[in-house]
């Protein structure tokens, strides 16, 4: 079972204001269970929550694992009709929420009355709560292993989000082992500051602590400025992060005390290799580079000996890349000095576990995607990699994220990789744009923190000096913001930046002439004339 910290007076939840200890924190918890049992309706119970990162959010999550109740993290970024969609899909009995979350909510058909709406910054809030503790916790009969958890929204940076399917016991499963993989211990001080309602969260620090009783401390949400602070005012030893959040932290300003705090080791996802390095130089800490998914994970084992870059070694033989159309394992891939792939249309290829059918719980009314993910009895990731010849692993970026210029293959990741070496780069996202004439061309979005930090000569003087960027990976247009669109998980939001193509209000450069990258501001009349290529080579359903 989840919860199990009942006379535990280890410091278990921390804020800048107040303390709980796990005992406080399972007492809390029960009371929110006793309250969402006495509005419990017929169906599915599904507790739909959307609040930033509060106590609230973790007391509700415990109060559901004592209870059997399934919780449904809501992204507070999400508005309109697409969190109306994504809402009512999940079938939700009731809202946990605050004023500002219910006013988003507001005008939206959700299918629910007003009092399924629990606001917990109501006056009347804490009265209610307070009649429903109990003396003694206890986990619900018929709550087991089996019992639905948590649906987890994917990030939908590609694509439409899909709600993952997460029993107790797996995410107690995932709880132990990622204590394992990467050294958590009750002697832990685990730093949250990626959002709840997102599998990093949950996954890799929630479950983790509670499962060893280590403290964790909770912030609304994660900022560069407030991160070392934090760290500082809560001796925090433990963190997880994503690419873009790292991306952010290393775009602030060295001071000389970086390296004075209490910081041991991190997990994240995505960070490029130099982001991880500079993090590691900076700060003295260990980062764990992982790959994983809200669907399915452990498909990776560590190796102290892994180059940069790499994920580790496939955790079993059933772990292999293979050609998505015939299935044929891949052939290993033939690294430069520079680490690039040399034989990208042999070598890259989806990941897929031959096993990973018996470990997925599957999407939540979606019997399409789940038949999508689990074809010949295997698990299809979605992710591209490869493997080198020395057995290592690699991730090359989603399957989506393959693009393909002049019949040649190139991963937007790599390329992401080579863009974010920039020193004025903060974030980056690269995708694929339809060529005039046949294929694909590479278009990029670059996050600096002013418009006047890209100077496009300066730009293409970098790229043509990068050994490693290859002849057809360079972008043909580049966007620049000083905030790119992200998900409520800090992932650049790709299928936006792709949808808006050159056509933005922020600036976009396009490359002109032959030879090395010369870029050159887009007006509108440059916008036509492109446009009008499309019609004149006969490709303007592409538009």
């Amino acid at each position: 079972m989840l919860i199990d910290r009942i006379g535990d007076q280890h410091l278990g939840l921390r804020t800048r204001t107040q303390d709980w200890t796990w005992d406080q924190v399972v007492h809390e918890s029960a009371a929110r269970g006793s309250y969402a049992k006495s509005l419990r309706g017929a169906g599915q119970f599904h507790i739909g929550v959307l609040l930033e990162n509060e106590p609230e959010f973790l007391f509700w999550l415990g109060g559901a694992a004592l209870t059997g109740a399934t919780i449904v993290g809501i992204n507070p970024t999400r508005r309109g009709a697409e969190l109306e969609a994504e809402v009512r899909y999940v079938d939700c009995q009731m809202i946990v929420t605050d004023k500002a979350g219910r006013e988003k909510l507001a005008g939206l058909d959700l299918g629910l009355t007003d009092d399924r709406f629990i606001l917990v910054d109501d006056a009347s809030y804490a009265e209610t709560i307070a009649a429903h503790q109990v003396e003694t916790p206890e986990i619900d009969l018929g709550v087991d292993a089996t019992t639905l958890f948590l649906l987890l929204f994917t990030s939908g940076t590609t694509g439409m989000s899909k709600a993952v399917r997460c029993s107790q016991g797996r995410l107690t499963r995932l709880a132990y082992a990622n204590c394992a993989k990467y050294d958590i211990d009750r002697d832990d001080v685990c730093y949250c500051c990626m959002p709840l309602f997102h599998g990093n969260a949950l996954m890799a620090l929630w479950a983790p602590a509670l499962s060893q009783g280590a403290t964790i401390c909770l912030v609304r949400k994660f900022t560069a400025s407030g991160f070392m602070p934090d760290v500082r005012f809560y001796g925090a030893t433990y963190f997880t992060y994503v690419g873009k959040a790292l991306g952010y932290l290393m775009a602030t300003a060295e001071q000389p005390e970086d390296n004075k705090n209490t910081l041991t080791h991190g997990f994240g996802t995505e960070a490029s290799p130099g982001d991880k390095a500079e993090f590691i130089r900076r700060f003295d800490a260990q980062l764990f580079e992982g790959y994983g998914s809200s669907e399915g994970a452990g498909s990776v084992i560590l190796d102290p000996n892994q180059p940069a870059g790499a994920l580790g070694r496939p955790a079993s033989e059933n772990i292999v890349i293979v050609n998505p159309e015939t299935r044929e394992e891949r052939p290993r891939a033939l690294l430069d000095e520079h680490g690039r792939v040399l034989n990208p249309d042999e070598a890259i290829g989806e990941m897929v576990d031959k096993a990973g059918s018996q470990k997925f719980e599957g999407y939540y009314k979606n019997e399409d995607a789940i038949a999508e993910k689990i074809r010949h009895g295997w698990y299809w990731t979605g992710d591209l990699g490869y493997v080198d010849e020395a057995g290592f692993i690699y991730f090359a970026g989603r399957k989506g994220d393959w693009i393909r210029v002049d019949g040649e293959n190139t991963s937007a990741l790599m390329i992401e990789h080579i863009l974010r070496r920039h020193p004025k780069v903060i974030a980056t996202g690269v995708f694929a744009v339809p060529d005039p004439r046949s294929g694909d061309q590479v278009m990029a979005g670059i996050e600096v923190a002013e418009l006047s930090d890209f100077d496009p000569v300066e730009f293409s003087n970098y790229l043509v000096a990068q050994a490693d960027l290859g002849t057809k990976a360079a972008p043909r247009f580049i966007r620049v913001s000083t905030h790119l669109p992200t998900t409520g998980s800090n992932k650049v939001l790709k299928r936006e930046l792709q949808l808006d193509r050159w056509r933005t209000e922020e600036p976009v450069y396009h490359w002109v002439g032959r030879g090395n990258p010369e870029y050159k501001l887009m007006s509108d009349a440059d916008c036509d004339a492109l446009e009008q290529e499309f019609h004149t080579h006969g490709r303007s359903r592409f538009l």
